[in-house]
């Protein structure tokens, strides 16, 4: 659906994205990761033909440059601050762009707008706008949708509908391209990861790949640790002793906790014994910010 083929980027003499390739299928949610200046938002906007680069963009076959945005009519985007006109109704803000008046009334109502959307939109708090900015984005069921930290100033409810919606219209077919600070949300959605440092892509893996090394094992630690021990015989998990602590599979906890209380006995510890999701994204910025491990 969409390629990116060896874009490079440069403000004045500065190179910002140096030989930037990858894709976005159909149904497919990319997490675009990186420290701050690492050149996502630039990414982002180069791809809505926003900024002037070398290389090829296409989307769906056509080409994307400076001056034919003809591609991007089926696109939808919330890049840095929500685009919306503060002394129109976020109703209006909608209208001017919407293309089903059915859409963008289910949009209004699974964003939880129902209750502000006819105030003008100056009068919205940060989280309202950020809802309103991403109701525009999806307006009229586009097939890719470009958001850049989207849930910046949401609360948790928002946050949540917003992740629905996210696999809900990914189901139909729509595509995502998705940075965001906040990994525990990213990881709940995206399929694939794009791992960009000093505007190189250093790592390009399906969400399956890129798991495969986070461990399934958790360390366990309780206020009777022979006596755990033989429990764990007795029901026939298996464990790994470590120093102070048991390896056990994750997918034995809850048996292990229901054990373990009705016996009297507490958990002291409980923990992931390998790398967590957002560890192996910090090893990943810090081991191969001059290398180049895309895996396809």
């Amino acid at each position: 659906m969409l390629d990116v083929k060896n874009i490079n980027i440069y403000y004045g003499h500065k190179e910002i994205i140096r030989d930037a390739s990858f894709t976005i299928s159909s149904g497919e949610i990319v997490g675009l990761i990186g420290p701050n200046g690492a050149g996502k938002t630039t990414i982002m906007k180069t791809l809505l033909g926003l900024t002037h680069f070398t290389g090829k963009l296409s989307f769906n076959g056509q080409p994307i440059t400076l001056k034919d945005h003809a591609a991007l009519q089926t696109v939808g985007a919330l890049i840095e601050n929500p685009a919306i006109y503060p002394f129109l109704t976020g109703r209006d803000n909608l209208k001017l762009y919407s293309q089903d008046s059915t859409d963008t009334a289910k949009l209004i109502t699974r964003l939880g707008m129902d209750g502000y959307i006819d105030r003008k939109a100056k009068d919205y708090s940060v989280g309202m706008k950020q809802k309103l900015g991403i109701a525009l984005a999806l307006l009229n069921n586009p097939k890719l949708v470009i958001l850049d930290e989207p849930m910046n100033g949401l609360d948790i409810e928002a946050t949540i509908s917003i992740r629905k919606l996210i696999h809900e219209y990914a189901a139909q077919g729509t595509a995502f391209l998705i940075s965001s600070h906040v990994l525990s949300e990213l990881q709940k959605v995206m399929t694939s990861v794009i791992i960009i440092n000093h505007g190189k892509i250093t790592m390009n893996s399906p969400m399956s790949r890129f798991t495969q090394e986070i461990s399934s094992e958790s360390k366990l630690q309780t206020t009777a640790m022979k006596q755990t021990t033989e429990l764990l015989q007795q029901a026939k998990i298996s464990f790994n002793q470590k120093g102070d602590y048991l390896i056990v599979n994750q997918e034995n906890i809850a048996t292990i906790q229901q054990l373990l209380f009705e016996n009297k006995i507490w958990i002291n510890y409980l923990a992931p014994a390998g790398l967590t999701f957002e560890q192996k994204i910090v090893n990943v910025l810090q081991t191969k910010q001059g290398g180049d491990n895309n895996e396809n």
